[in-house]
């Protein structure tokens, strides 16, 4: 599309065409008016300037809809809020967290509602109409792209090792067959039946098998009274045990002795978590730093 000569244009050419555009408009004085009116009228043809048009209206009707937010930097945990993560802290609504557990949960809500909205004022959110959390893990990576972790000298890793040996350690297990939970009398009336081999069938198939079940873990599940019992019944011989359920018909079948591990056996998988750790600790640390210029506001 052809576009008429701005000043700039007509001052630079040569001397002799000035003088002979000057002559021919002499006629006519309403001639640049007429080459103006023209200009406009195919502009305004023009399909990009109707889109153009139509996305300014378009932005200016949002901009009055969806004003943006007076704070920005101002994040609020409402007591609805709170509850929710009170009640969704255990599915089966029978225990609450404590307050620390509540606080670490609410501080985890807190960073991703930051990483979303740093994530939004960067950008990244653009084409893409994904949920909040979708936004926040794309902050996630781009904290996490920006992290360099050297590897651990050794006497960083031996330091850590000590103080997270726990972790790599074999555990004492056990292994055991146990009989759903019901009365104590019920309960003695089942031994008596396996002992004399004249269980019922559906005793058989309610008694489970429980194998390599860590120590540590059993008194979480049946209580601290059973895990003693259970550890001094002799092995193969069934017992009546109490747990924190009821009373079951009890097992033991093996126990193993657990083992210490030692650095140098797991040092490539230690080496790979403490690089993990030092990796997410540096990314939270930056989480922090963003956070200085946000308020937290609680409901009371």
């Amino acid at each position: 599309m052809s576009m008429p000569a701005t000043s700039n244009e007509v001052q630079s050419l040569p001397r002799t065409e000035r003088s002979n555009q000057s002559t021919d408009a002499a006629p006519g004085a309403t001639q640049p008016s007429r080459s103006i009116i023209a200009a406009a009228t195919r502009l305004l043809r023009e399909p990009l300037l109707h889109f153009a048009l139509l996305g300014a209206v378009i932005f200016g009707v949002d901009a009055l809809l969806h004003p943006p937010a007076k704070d920005e930097k101002l994040i609020t945990v409402t007591k609805a809020m709170r509850q929710s993560f009170i009640e969704n802290f255990d599915e089966d609504k029978v225990r609450t967290p404590s307050n620390d557990q509540l606080q670490k949960m609410i501080d985890s809500w807190v960073a991703s509602e930051i990483l979303y909205r740093e994530g939004k004022a960067l950008g990244v959110d653009r084409g893409d109409e994904m949920i909040r959390d979708r936004i926040a893990f794309k902050m996630q990576l781009l904290i996490f792209d920006q992290i360099r972790v050297q590897q651990p000298t050794d006497e960083q890793l031996q330091a850590w090792f000590a103080e997270n040996h726990a972790r790599f350690d074999e555990p004492e297990r056990v292994s055991f067959y146990i009989t759903a939970p019901t009365d104590q009398t019920t309960a003695q009336r089942q031994l008596e039946d396996i002992v004399q081999q004249h269980e019922t069938e559906d005793l058989q198939q309610q008694t489970r098998a429980i194998l390599a079940r860590p120590v540590a873990s059993l008194a979480a599940s049946f209580g601290e009274e059973f895990r003693d019992a259970l550890l001094t019944i002799p092995q193969g011989e069934w017992k009546v045990l109490r747990s924190k359920d009821g009373w079951h018909v009890a097992r033991l079948d093996s126990r193993r002795q657990g083992t210490l591990a030692s650095l140098e056996t797991v040092r490539d998988e230690a080496a790979r978590i403490w690089h993990t750790e030092e990796t997410r600790k540096l990314a939270w640390e930056a989480v922090k730093r963003l956070k200085t210029s946000y308020q937290v506001r609680y409901e009371q």
